[in-house]
């Protein structure tokens, strides 16, 4: 296989002191990175109102994310930033009220069951390649803008049992790329003690993500409406399981502004982190022909009987492959900050209650003591016996223990779906001259976006 290393986030000069990393900061998360960065095992950055550790030794990072979820709950950093987008959902809740969301919403998880949503990925995935035949790609294509659009359209249909709109695509990737620019910014002025009020942009996100809530929103009322007059709804998607997700300890159910909260995180996960994570894999089978050419070979042999059948997806096990190794490149959540809730030590440093553990991905699989080659996009890593060490204790894109993402098995068969839809009938090529630009904020996406070719497979 031809060797590729593509663009990761560019260490600083050693010469920049705190301060200049932390207004780097504003920019992206890994703005302040050194390049030593992918090789250190705990990073200290002393704030005025915190202190953050960035952990990046196996078991120290085994200890936080497996560990006691009270003694090292998430930062309520994450609910300063997201807290306008996604109220108290259970990706930024702590306690109580998250052991009460987990004991409703892990029943209604049955609801998605990998083999019983496989036709509504497949519907999906057959709307996308309806689109691009009628001539949707093509030279020089915005190809993150054309997977927000078929993976908020899986998720639509899972959450809602309906299609997602051209329209409605759009307004979700343009308004949430100023909401995770803005809040990103507005958590780091948090984190230097501005006043929240006084955090610049935060009225503007507060527009962007009402807009994204009431898209999300309408289809709620639309269905509790329905039900309020007795008429027939769908009863197997995920909001139907949501309505009827009762508290076995104490009934509670849902109330409204609940159900789109919890609708609100299953969506962002169920679509911009996917999304996000096929741009970056389309780009790295571009720049890749016999990679791109065993996937083709792969779809070929999964369609050949016609339409893509779900015994048929273990045809596709390079594929899978091949975006588990993206994952590994560009997890799209590149950081996963816990706060610290008691006085510990960590390699000799004295960590303080109230201080944040940021436990990373993206450096955890970069990481020259864990992987042979970090920097090169090599799939066929994940067939080779001396990788599955490193799986073990440095590669987690969906996190792990009690709050691993109940979404991760949906992610991976969505995306073999989608990446063997579009290479049975398409090639991509790279657009000359353009180099995408990691940044990461909330997610892990390219600040100049991912733009490609898209050709007709020439079967001659």
């Amino acid at each position: 296989m031809t060797a590729f290393v593509p663009p990761k986030p560019a260490g600083n000069p050693r010469k920049l002191g705190p301060v200049a990393r932390f207004f780097r900061s504003f920019h992206s998360s890994t703005a302040p990175l050194y390049a030593n960065s992918y090789s250190m095992k705990l990073g200290e950055v002393r704030l005025p109102r915190r202190t953050m550790y960035f952990v990046n030794q196996p078991d120290l990072v085994q200890e936080i994310l497996l560990g006691d979820v009270d003694r090292y709950p998430k930062s309520d950093l994450m609910a300063t930033m997201l807290e306008l987008l996604l109220g108290e959902s259970i990706f930024v809740s702590n306690g109580d009220l998250w052991k009460q969301q987990r004991r409703m919403m892990d029943p209604a998880f049955e609801a998605t069951r990998i083999k019983a949503i496989f036709p509504l990925m497949r519907e999906a995935a057959e709307a996308m390649a309806a689109r691009f035949d009628e001539g949707a790609v093509g030279a020089d294509t915005q190809a993150d803008l054309e997977m927000t659009h078929v993976t908020a359209d899986v998720i639509f249909r899972t959450i809602y049992s309906r299609a997602f709109t051209r329209e409605e695509a759009e307004t979700i990737f343009e308004n949430f790329e100023i909401f995770q620019h803005l809040a990103w910014q507005h958590g780091v002025w948090t984190l230097a003690g501005v006043p929240q009020k006084l955090s610049i942009g935060r009225l503007r996100a507060k527009k962007s993500a009402a807009t994204i809530r009431e898209l999300l929103h309408a289809p709620v009322r639309e269905r509790l409406a329905a039900i309020g007059r007795g008429e027939d709804v769908p009863q197997t998607d995920m909001l139907s399981a949501f309505i009827r997700a009762e508290d076995p300890e104490t009934g509670k159910r849902f109330d409204e502004r609940e159900l789109v909260d919890q609708i609100g995180i299953m969506f962002l996960a169920g679509h911009e982190t996917s999304a996000s994570a096929l741009a970056w894999a389309l780009y790295l089978i571009a720049q890749c022909p016999d990679v791109q050419a065993r996937m083709q070979a792969e779809a070929d042999t999964a369609f050949a009987d016609g339409q893509l059948e779900f015994a048929k997806l273990r045809h596709l096990g390079f594929t899978r492959d091949v975006f588990r190794e993206t994952l590994r490149l560009y997890p799209p959540v590149s950081f996963i900050p816990r706060d610290a809730t008691e006085e510990q030590v960590m390699r000799g440093k004295h960590i303080m209650p109230g201080s944040i553990l940021f436990v990373s991905p993206l450096l955890e699989h970069r990481h020259t003591e864990h992987w042979d080659d970090p920097d090169t996009f090599d799939p066929d890593r994940f067939s080779r016996p001396e990788t599955r060490a490193s799986e073990q204790k440095a590669y987690f894109p969906f996190s792990k223990g009690p709050r691993v993402c109940l979404g991760a098995a949906f992610a991976l068969q969505e995306a073999v779906i989608i990446l063997a839809t579009i290479l049975r009938e398409w090639t991509v090529t790279p657009v000359e001259g353009h180099v995408p630009e990691p940044i990461a904020r909330l997610t892990l996406r390219s600040e100049n976006g991912i733009r490609l070719n898209f050709e007709r497979r020439d079967r001659s």
